[in-house]
Parts: C-alpha cells; structure tokens; sequence
C-alpha cells in the first residue's frame, strides 16, 4: 500500500490530507496562531463550578465555554498530583521530583467530587475531547504524555502494552523492557507501533518525553491559573507520530518552515523516514496539484456514490449521524436478496471510508437496504466489524436491528470534517442572475490595476481554471501577457474557487487583502 501525506500551509490555517493508494482516506484542518484546544493540551486552569448531580465540576481554562471534567476523569492519583503542583507552584526554585513526593490516599471509583475539589481550586488538567459545537472541551486530569512508540503517566508505576499486540513473547519482552528503564515514578502505555522496537530507540523516546514533563512544570511553575502550559504538537506533526509506516513514500509541504519542523521530527523519532519529506514549490495551488481538491468535492458531500450505481446520504444532526443507503436504478443480481445484499456490502465499504475520512464520532445510524435473510444480515455485520478493525478510533458495531437498522458508536475528540462542496455564486449570492461574462475581465482587469497602484509588481492572481483558460488563450496578445506586462500579475489556477470568483495573493501567498471586493 502506497500512502502520502500532503500538507497544504495557508497563513490562516493547516490542511492536512492522507491518501492510500491514492485514495483520499484522511482530512483535518488546525488554525494556526490561535489556541485550539487540541487533544492533548495541558492547561493550569480554575474550578469554576462544582455540579454534585453530575458528578462533575466546569473549569475555566480559557475557552469562552467552561470545560467539562467528570468525577471518573480525575485519575486514581489525583491527590498527589495537586499536592506536587503546589509544591512545584510555592517554590520556582527548583523542579520537585516525583519520587519525593508524598503518595497520598488513591481516589477510588466510588466518591463524589465534592470531596475533592472545590470552587476556586487551581488544577492542571489535559484536554481529552476538544469543543464541538456548543460544548467546551471535555477534560482529563490523568496527565499523559504521548510519544510515537510510548505514552508517559505521572505518578503511576505500571507498564501496559497494546493488546494488537498478539505475540506473547513480544509483549513479555516489551514489558520487561520498559519496567528495567523506566524512571520511578511513572507509568508507561507500549503503543502497537512499538512491536519489535530496540532497546536504544524506546530508551531515547523515554528520555524526550520525562524531559517533556519536565519542560511542562517548568513552564507552569511562571504561569498563573488560566493559562496553557503544555501545548500538544500540530495536527501535522501528530498525524505523522501516528499513522507513519513503510508504506509512506512521501510526505508533500508547501511551506519551508513546516518542512524543516517535520524533517527534524522525523530524524528524531524514524532516522530512516526522513528522506520522504519534500518541499512544494510549484506555482500550482498544492491540493490542485495532487487532486485532493476534486477528491474533497466528490468525496465529502451529502450524497456520495460507490460500485454500480449506488450511493449514501449522509445527514447531520445535534444528536446523531444518519446514514441511508441506496442502490440507485441498477441491478447486480435480478434476485432481490441477492441484489440488496450485494449492494450493501459494497455500502459497507463506502461506509467504513467516510467514518474516517470525515473523522465521523458519536451515533451513526445506518439504514442498509432491506435484508430478509438472517445470514445475509449476519454476514453483512461481521464484514463492517472486520473493516472497522483498521479504524484507529474507539468503536462499537451493534447487528442490524429488526427495522434493518445498524448503530455505530465512534469515539468523538473533534469536530467532524466539514467541506463545503457546493459553490454559491460570488456574483448574485444564490440569487440566480450574476454579471454578465463578458464584463467580467474587464473587472480583473480593474482589480489588477488597483494591485498594481497599492502593493506593485509580483502579485499572482488566482482563477476558476475555465476563466484561467479563457485568459490564455493566444500568445502575445493574451489577457494573461496582457495583466504581466502591464501590471507584473502572475495567473494561478485554483479549483476551489468559484467560477467568477477571484483572489490576489503575494509571493508567500498571503491575502491581499485590499484588492479584494
């Protein structure tokens, strides 16, 4: 299997895309410059109110929306862990070592929360699931630090292993191995990506994330509740700790300063891997050049097609996913059954592909076409269990109910890819008259002019590829030579533009923003 990573970096925000055997498989997208609360954020927050009848408490750690920490979530050790953070808070001396630190009494899974904290306490806490919709970010005060072949727990002592891992023998000895280098004082989680992994490259891992740790207390030791403390790598560098395999051939970026970030990265953690890292220059907007966005606008809308004919209706609502699948006017098989099972097969795996591409959680509702037979209905189930064995998110396949019916839960830590595949003319706003065509270069031709007279000669000017061809058209006497020799505008073509929709950049591709109307 061939798998690429193709990295689109804009002055706003990150977009992120994964295919496998050129298949588009994976999208994300992280704003940049901005606090996301991202899983895996530390924060130092403020207890800010204490809900007995939820067993919860909401935290004020700097979102306009509290965030949700629940009773179960605070971690067996939590008691010593706000007793290290304030002794590492009273002395920025120096760095409190966990292994003096006084153990006290475990948090059981019997208690209220109102034991144990009250309004106004300080806590560090992780975020767990990040805000979607009109919820705040979901917390953990279970502090961990992931790394690609480990996690690091504070103030825990075990060591636990992946249970993909099958080989008893390779679990024994990657258990064995982490117990006889680990620091005291801290627990380890063995990911899968671990198996067969030597002693120097685990014991290297280990050592980055203690200093990690280190490096979080440190920063909180100057920070005052509310404030971020630890603040988890970019979506880019995550993705990359953890779906990099031997089947990555490359890893596409159109930003120096992403590319150097990443190469460094995976010189750290896969020496091997680093040479599959290059650096886009090409003119040609980065999604465009690799068609991912054609694959976004056919991929990602509410009606998706698969084999034959057939096709799934994706809805969203507050509550849930709902999913209907159609076999179209074909036929397979002129058996009914036969043609119903055949077609939801096929939708089982369109199915499979959009959980993950559009990073789908919560409840998904399936209505699989009409199945009389109990084995057709068991067979299908167990081919959507096997396909959903490669979903790296936690999930639960329940079988088809009598109403053939068939309910997913999928673990939810952000919001589900959204991309708006239907272009609403630029000109009209949906209203359905636009500007006529024809005055329509003599409008870029005006806005090139008012380019020119602000920001001078080298701006590039993106375009609808039909208006791009348009422009080329001839040679010398071409709108395209035209708009150079006049006003130094370099064309671009860019398919995620709407067709009478235009957008100047500068040579580092960030908006201009005055020419635009």
């Amino acid at each position: 299997m061939k798998s690429e990573l193709i990295v689109d970096v804009q002055p706003q925000e990150i977009a992120i895309a994964l295919t496998e055997d050129e298949r588009l498989q994976e999208v994300a997208r992280e704003k940049r410059n901005v606090d996301n609360f991202a899983v895996g954020n530390i924060y130092y927050g403020r207890v800010k109110k204490v809900m007995p009848a939820l067993n919860a408490v909401f935290v004020d750690v700097g979102h306009e929306k509290e965030a949700f920490l629940h009773y179960l979530d605070l971690g067996s050790q939590f008691r010593t862990l706000q007793s290290y953070v304030a002794k590492a808070v009273s002395d920025t001396r120096r760095l409190p070592a966990i292994t003096k630190t006084k153990r006290l009494p475990d948090v059981g899974k019997e208690g209220q929360i109102a034991e144990v904290l009250k309004v106004g306490d300080p806590i560090l806490v992780q975020v767990s699931k990040e805000p979607i919709n009109t919820k705040g970010p979901r917390l953990t005060a279970e502090i961990s630090i992931a790394g690609r072949n480990i996690v690091l727990i504070p103030f825990s002592d075990g060591v636990m292993v992946s249970q993909k891992i099958k080989r008893e023998a390779e679990r024994q000895r990657l258990k064995q191995l982490m117990l006889s280098i680990k620091p005291a004082g801290f627990g380890i989680i063995v990911r899968t990506v671990a198996e067969e992994k030597r002693v120097a490259e685990l014991d290297n891992e280990l050592r980055l994330l203690v200093e990690r740790w280190h490096e979080t207390i440190k920063t909180l030791q100057n920070k005052q509740p509310v404030s971020l403390v630890s603040e988890e790598m970019g979506r880019t560098l995550g993705i990359i700790r953890d779906v990099l395999s031997p089947d990555f051939t490359s890893i596409q970026i159109n930003d120096r300063g992403i590319y150097t970030e990443v190469r460094q990265y995976l010189e750290l953690i896969a020496p091997e891997s680093a040479k599959i890292v290059k650096l886009y220059q090409g003119a040609q907007p980065i999604f465009d050049h690799f068609d991912i966005t054609r694959k976004m606008k056919t991929g990602l809308g509410r009606t998706v097609g698969f084999k034959h004919g057939g096709y799934l209706i994706i809805d969203k609502t507050e509550a849930l996913f709902s999913i209907d699948v159609n076999s179209g006017s074909k036929k397979i098989y002129e058996d009914q059954e036969e043609n119903a099972f055949q077609f939801n097969m096929l939708a089982a795996e369109e199915l499979v592909h959009q959980l993950r591409l559009r990073d789908i959680g919560g409840i998904i509702i399936v209505d699989f076409i009409d199945m009389d037979s109990k084995e057709h209905q068991q067979q299908l189930y167990d081919y959507v269990r096997k396909l959903m064995e490669h979903d790296r998110a936690k999930h639960n396949v329940l079988p088809l109910s009598k109403f053939g019916l068939m309910q997913i839960t999928r673990q939810r830590v952000r919001p589900a890819v959204e991309v708006q595949v239907e272009e609403i003319c630029p000109t009209c706003g949906g209203k359905g008259k636009i500007q006529a065509s024809i005055l329509f270069t003599d409008h870029v031709t005006e806005e090139c002019e008012h380019v020119f007279e602000h920001f001078g000669r080298g701006a590039r000017l993106h375009l609808h590829p039909f208006v791009y061809s348009y422009a080329c058209r001839g040679w010398f006497g071409s709108l395209k030579n035209l708009w150079q020799r006049q006003f130094g505008v370099k064309l671009v073509e860019d398919q995620s533009l709407g067709m009478l929709e235009m957008r100047f950049v500068d040579a580092n591709g960030n908006p201009l923003q005055h020419a635009e109307k």
